[in-house]
């Protein structure tokens, strides 16, 4: 287990990480989702000790390890960057890690034989890195982080520089990797989906801070704050604002019945957000209440069509299974599910 207790990190006059205070636990992933620059790698680099916090305690497993360096905290480090030593093979590169700890040199063959196996890199054991593929590089630097056992694994977008189908291999593979090796598995992205894959719990985070942490499902279907609504979407979630009156909503000449908790909000004026999956071009089911638009863009990708309109004073995005015929600058009609919608305070803070 890893607890973070509000550790800061600042640079100059600039704080880079807000005061934060998480307990990371083993068993599952732990993810850190946020855009760039949102302080997923910092937050990772003081974990590992390789940034100077400015205030707060990390302990692990018990251990008060704030004044520790990286190589005494036995953690694991595997960037979006193929780090692995030119001039060494893949078995050393594998065994690097074990060679500096000291171990006997029969468990050294036996760990990264073991690694090699699980990362299917036994036929590559005796090539370098230059003879690699990315993919079999970054099969490498995983390798080594399995073989050497650490009690913490961070994996900063170790993804994000391979290729689609490789990516997604790797992602429904990395779980497995991991599962029943005891250690704390910290892994920073910037894609909600792959958060949604990874499953486990998950740190939205944002300018610094930590703006919500929980089982990454429950985030999903309840984002506590506005902010933690438009992290854990891509595209991105839609916003208006909207008037409640009695049991009416009301929004760019557009209204519906409220239910739930929403109906019992005061009367007043509110955010509402909605998916851009819960926004549709055919009525079907629920999604039942109009909107219409102008298309400003329209994007096909794979068995799905994307198109940003504007409505009002906001652009709005659609996402829908299939092809449809958008054309841009035209008037088209969509619609929207209300009983996906979330509905929040002018403070941000969810109140539906």
């Amino acid at each position: 287990m890893i607890e973070l207790h509000e550790i800061t990190k600042r640079v100059g006059q600039i704080t880079h990480i807000k005061p934060t205070t998480l307990t990371l636990q083993p068993g599952h992933f732990n993810v850190l989702l946020g855009q760039t620059g949102a302080g997923k790698t910092s937050l990772i680099k003081l974990i590992a000790g390789l940034d100077p916090m400015a205030s707060g305690r990390i302990v692990m497993d018990g251990q008060d390890v704030t004044r520790l360096n990286t190589q005494k905290r036995n953690v694991s480090l595997v960037h979006q960057f193929f780090v692995n030593y030119p001039h060494m093979s893949v078995f050393e590169n594998i065994a690097s890690p074990l060679r500096v700890a000291g171990m006997a040199t029969s468990e050294i063959a036996g760990r990264v034989e073991e690694a090699a196996d699980i990362l299917q890199l036994r036929p590559m054991l005796k090539r370098r890195p230059s003879e690699l593929s990315g993919g079999q590089q970054q099969r490498t630097a995983l390798a080594r982080a399995i073989a050497k056992e650490s009690r913490a694994v961070l994996l900063d977008e170790p993804l994000a520089n391979l290729d689609y189908k490789l990516r997604e291999e790797l992602r429904e593979q990395l779980p497995e990797l991991f599962k029943g090796r005891g250690a704390v598995v910290v892994y920073a992205t910037s894609e909600p989906e792959e958060a949604l894959l990874l499953g486990g719990e998950t740190a939205l985070m944002q300018d610094g801070h930590v703006v919500q942490f929980g089982p990454t499902a429950d985030i999903y279907r309840k984002p506590a704050t506005l902010s933690a609504a438009q992290v854990f979407s891509d595209p991105p979630i839609n916003v208006a604002e909207v008037a409640k009156r009695g049991s009416q909503a009301q929004m760019s000449g557009v209204s519906w019945t409220l239910e739930g908790a929403a109906a019992d909000l005061r009367d007043g004026t509110y955010h509402v957000a909605i998916r851009p999956h819960h926004v549709v071009p055919q009525a079907e089911g629920l999604a039942q209440v109009p909107l219409e638009g102008e298309v400003i863009v329209t994007e096909l990708s794979g068995s799905e069509t994307s198109a940003h309109f504007r409505m009002g004073a906001s652009d709005w995005v659609s996402l829908a299974p299939g092809v449809h015929p958008y054309q841009v600058g035209e008037a088209h009609r969509f619609f929207m599910d209300p009983a996906q919608c979330f509905y929040f305070a002018p403070d941000g803070r969810m109140v539906a």
